[in-house]
């Protein structure tokens, strides 16, 4: 059996000169036949004397010269199975020299009897090479297609499609050939188009209408191809869509179908994502790639949600070297495996610490001499930091964040850009409040007391969708398991952000910053949890009928809203319109950071002991649920 393998794949290269040749030896007796069928036609199909022989005796030397032009044109690479306008269009422009060297060597040439070539014979020889050649690929390609799929004409799924623009022009062609679907209307909201066809597909009316079409076509499927539309417009045509109870589909991103990875016939499921997806977030790519390109970049937590992303965003503005810093094994091997397969350019080097350990972080930043420091471990889960792991909350969050940032001045990082969160705010967790006084503490060291050349920016923002342990994926898996879909409190809000969108505005963030800012990301519009939670059961093709929502009550630590500035902070706007800054109070003293150092220095196993003085530190921080302000984690 592997002597046959053996075998064939030693064939299997001959086969394709094969072909080539004998897509060569077809085209130049389409040559022969459309430069005799010139003087035929020219002499009103007859043949007068000495015609014949002047044919004869000048085509091999056009053949010559068109051979020569095909070659050149690399007409034989293209697979005539895919035949396509490009092809054709490179048809016209080899067969268009031709033509003109043909005619310049035929009036300029001294052979007896080339002078008297007819005119129309050197314009008819094109166009009808040009017809039997483009034509005669495209015969096949139909041929082809006929064969593979003319015997699923009606095999597959019906589908209405929304958006009859670039998109849905090509999703229906990409469709034509696909067994599994079957374009049976286009919707849009273009008035000036109804009534009118699409590869005889008719656009019958608009959007709102979804539920209507879909009754009387009698289809299930609905596919949305509006990759460029506003953001409101494709959640409008979205939630029609679901409200009909039809399962959705969507095309890629215009991003993605622009760069050319993706076409769009790889349609996808319908997500959260999309519901709640933003507009676009305009960066100053310039400025950043200033910043960043041929720079040494560390990324702290970097096999989680936020640091992952950040690493993925940075990659982009090449830097010299990037630092992958994680205290988990397995998180920091799938980060690895990732860049290794989609920016294998980009040198990274994995490093397994922990950011407690200011002998590990010294003996990194001593090695690689980091330009720039991204710090996004953290403990995040409000309930689970809240009791049992308050303590390790701390070390890890402020413990952490100070390890790494005195680090950062010992090795003259230029800047240190620390995610916090929106948690921070009026803190009534010990999440939150750790953040918090991650805070103050990067602000002691950015104060008058700094000598040093690290600046410290702080990035403030609340949850972002799909990271570890939010809400999201916890809907996603009790849905799965049937329910039912456990929400704490029917007026619980929430402000929601795509993990991409957050990394940039943290990249943002940094070329912008100057040390002592407290970023604050524009959140958008809140959510309400439960309207959340109803979108995925529809999404997920269930009503609440068959998936109930449970309302279960608020968590320790929790609250009702977030608040992204606290009460004695005003917030001033930048350049960039996402992006506002916190106007905090002044800097805790010296005396209150050597406090909090022998704090920490301490064990204590008592979250009640914790959070008291937790709440020396933070004087804001209230441990209760102070007027039912929740968290989600």
């Amino acid at each position: 059996m592997f002597r046959q393998k053996s075998a064939i794949r030693r064939l299997l290269p001959h086969s394709i000169p094969l072909l080539r040749l004998l897509a060569f030896s077809h085209d130049l007796l389409a040559l022969a036949l459309c430069w005799a069928f010139a003087y035929w036609l020219r002499f009103n199909l007859t043949w007068p004397a000495g015609v014949t022989e002047q044919c004869w005796r000048l085509l091999p030397r056009v053949a010559v010269v068109y051979a020569l032009v095909f070659l050149f044109f690399r007409l034989y690479r293209g697979v005539w199975r895919y035949a396509s306008l490009r092809d054709l269009l490179r048809i016209i422009g080899a067969v268009a020299l031709g033509g003109l060297v043909t005619t310049v060597l035929v009036f300029m040439s001294y052979t007896p009897g080339a002078q008297h070539v007819p005119r129309s014979v050197l314009i008819l020889h094109p166009l009808l090479l040009v017809f039997v050649m483009g034509g005669s690929r495209f015969v096949y390609r139909l041929l082809k297609d006929w064969r593979q799929y003319g015997h699923l004409g009606h095999a597959g799924e019906w589908v209405l499609v929304v958006g009859a623009g670039n998109a849905g022009e090509r999703l229906a062609r990409e469709l034509k050939t696909s067994p599994e679907w079957q374009v049976a209307a286009f919707l849009d909201d273009d008035a000036s188009r109804y009534g009118q066809e699409i590869h005889g597909i008719k656009i019958c009316g608009p959007i709102k209408d979804i539920a209507h079409w879909a009754e009387k076509l009698n289809i299930r499927h609905v596919i949305i191809a509006m990759p460029g539309a506003p953001r409101q417009v494709r959640r409008q045509a979205m939630e029609r869509a679901v409200q009909a109870g039809l399962k959705v589909l969507t095309v890629p991103a215009l991003e993605d179908l622009l760069s050319g990875r993706i076409t769009v016939s790889r349609l996808r499921q319908i997500s959260l994502e999309d519901l709640l997806k933003r507009d676009v977030v305009q960066l100053d790519e310039t400025g950043i790639l200033g910043m960043l390109e041929a720079q040494v970049v560390a990324v702290t937590g970097a096999g989680g949600s936020i640091g992952a992303e950040l690493t993925r965003q940075i990659a982009h503005f090449r830097p010299r070297l990037l630092l992958l810093y994680e205290h988990s094994e397995f998180a920091l091997f799938q980060i690895e495996q990732e860049f290794r397969h989609a920016f294998p350019d980009i040198p990274i080097h994995c490093i397994i610490g922990d950011v407690k350990d200011s002998k590990r972080l010294d003996q990194v930043f001593g090695r690689f001499h980091p330009d720039y420091v991204f710090h996004a471990a953290a403990y995040k889960h409000v309930p689970l930091m809240e009791d049992d792991n308050a303590w390790q909350a701390v070390q890890n969050n402020i413990a952490g964040t100070y390890a790494v940032a005195l680090a950062a001045q010992r090795h003259e990082v230029r800047k240190m850009v620390f995610i916090s969160t929106d948690k921070a705010v009026n803190p009534v967790n010990v999440m939150g409040c750790t953040k918090r006084i991650a805070e103050m503490l990067l602000s002691c060291l950015e104060g008058a007391e700094n000598r040093s050349v690290t600046q410290f920016i702080i990035v403030r923002f609340g949850n972002v969708l799909g990271s570890n342990g939010s809400v999201i994926p916890t809907f996603q898996a009790q849905i799965e398991k049937g329910g039912p879909v456990t929400v704490t409190h029917p007026d619980i809000i929430r402000y929601f952000m795509l993990i991409p969108e957050a990394a940039q505005l943290v990249l943002q963030a940094a070329l912008m910053g100057k040390g002592g800012e407290i970023f604050v990301l524009d959140m958008g519009d809140p959510v309400r949890i439960m309207d959340l939670a109803r979108d995925m059961i529809l999404l997920s093709g269930h009503g609440e009928a068959e998936i109930p929502i449970q309302i279960t009550g608020l968590r320790s630590g929790e609250k009702l809203y977030e608040e992204l500035l606290a009460d004695d902070e005003t917030s001033l706007p930048t350049p960039h319109a996402k992006l506002r800054i916190a106007k905090s109070v002044p800097p805790p003293s010296p005396a209150w950071r050597q406090e909090l150092e022998a704090w920490l220095a301490g064990v204590i196993d008592d979250s009640a002991v914790i959070k008291a003085d937790l709440q020396k530190f933070a004087p804001e921080y209230v441990s209760e649920n102070r007027g039912l302000r929740t968290e989600d984690g």
